[in-house]
């Protein structure tokens, strides 16, 4: 029996502030969500010798969970520091990087983008031990091509993407395209795509059992003349499926184990696997096109990133995120010339973070309920550039 290889990858983000402000407001989903994340481990504890499980964890939550007021004020529910620590296991996790503040990348100042990516491997390098990350998570699977120079420039070996925007420039058929690493380029870079298998990672999603899963793997791979890569995404602390902290009712008790038992048997074709291991073993092969678009929410299709562009109001405070990043980075470059003024830097840092906070993708995807959110980052940005402008 030729196995097929099983890609697990959980995208793990909280906006800055939203626990704090959960706890407060509604302490009961606050819990779910830290227990969500505090079961991830504990799931796999025991099964170090099958189970492979990538996770992108956004710098926000990286960041609140590393707070040490926010530690002690959770400390009865999730020991966060055990919770980072247990991340760790190199045995089970294979660490994704991604932008702190969780940015839709495409849709944001080119300007910007390095700075997220950069942010967030300064905290993860931290907190995770780890010199470098290989592979990449675009924050809501967004993605677009003018992204590849950025992304070999700081390191990262694969990106993921979804499958419905992946068009081949390399003539293959429907399931070599889907289930095999390929090649992008832009210009004179290139870089890995990692495909994710958007029927069964909606599946992951909603609910699934073992046997189904087994299955629906089967008939997609069957006609593979290769082994192949099934990559399946989603979110791992959002929806009851993996908020429920009843074992016989949730992803780690009703899918991941029993999966992970029958593999231990050698009962089944599929073999959980890093996306790097397997890369080193089989390689990525042909060349495709990667269209702009982000993973599928709920009723939005992910093409053209319709859920953070659908309003007026969306496309307004987008506009103003491009004026106020134009109007920062200019102000910098004259800060630049002259003297040093440590006072103007630590201005400009206290703008450019907000700045980039504003940017957050949770912003804009709730319709126009946190657009809000935006614009007094931005207030609050342009406040301090007009402290610099009467300082230079």
């Amino acid at each position: 029996m030729s196995p097929v290889y099983h890609a697990l990858v959980l995208n793990l983000h909280q906006p800055s502030g939203n626990l704090e402000a959960l706890l407060s407001g509604n302490e009961w989903e606050a819990r779910e969500i830290l227990l969500a994340l505090d079961r991830i481990p504990r799931s796999l504890w025991g099964f170090e010798d099958v189970a492979r499980v990538h996770l992108s964890l956004s710098g926000t939550l990286l960041e609140t969970l590393a707070n040490p007021d926010f530690q002690q004020r959770v400390y009865g529910i999730v020991k966060c520091g055990e919770l980072l620590w247990f991340f760790q296991n190199q045995k089970l996790f294979q660490l994704l990087g991604t932008g702190y503040y969780h940015p839709v990348l495409p849709l944001i100042p080119a300007a910007d983008r390095e700075e997220h990516v950069t942010r967030w491997l300064g905290i993860a390098r931290h907190l995770l031990w780890r010199p470098g990350f290989n592979g990449f998570w675009p924050p809501e699977m967004a993605f677009s091509m003018e992204l590849i120079p950025l992304l070999k420039r700081l390191g990262y070996r694969y990106v993921l993407v979804d499958s419905d925007h992946v068009e081949p420039v390399t003539p293959m058929r429907w399931e070599e395209a889907r289930y095999r690493p390929h090649l992008a380029r832009f210009g004179d870079d290139e870089i890995i795509v990692v495909v994710r298998d958007r029927e069964l990672s909606d599946a992951q999603e909603s609910g699934m059992d073992t046997g189904w899963f087994m299955q629906e793997v089967h008939e997609r791979t069957k006609h593979c003349g290769f082994p192949p890569l099934v990559t399946t995404c989603t979110d791992g602390d959002n929806g009851g499926w993996f908020r429920n902290v009843d074992s016989q009712a949730n992803f780690w008790g009703v899918f991941y184990q029993p999966l992970l038992e029958r593999v231990r048997r050698k009962e089944m074709e599929i073999s959980p696997i890093f996306i790097d291991d397997y890369l080193n073993r089989h390689g990525a092969h042909g060349y495709v096109n990667v269209r702009e678009g982000a993973w599928n929410t709920g009723w939005h299709h992910g093409t053209g990133f319709l859920q953070w562009t659908g309003s007026p109001a969306q496309k307004d405070a987008l506009q103003r995120v491009v004026a106020t990043s134009r109007a920062f980075h200019a102000l910098r470059n004259r800060a630049a010339v002259g003297a040093d003024n440590r006072r103007v830097e630590h201005t400009m840092e206290q703008a450019f973070w907000r700045l980039l906070r504003a940017e957050t993708s949770c912003n804009f995807f709730w319709g126009e309920a946190w657009v809000q959110r935006c614009h007094q980052d931005l207030n609050e940005a342009w406040s301090f550039l007009k402290k610099v402008e009467k300082d230079l």
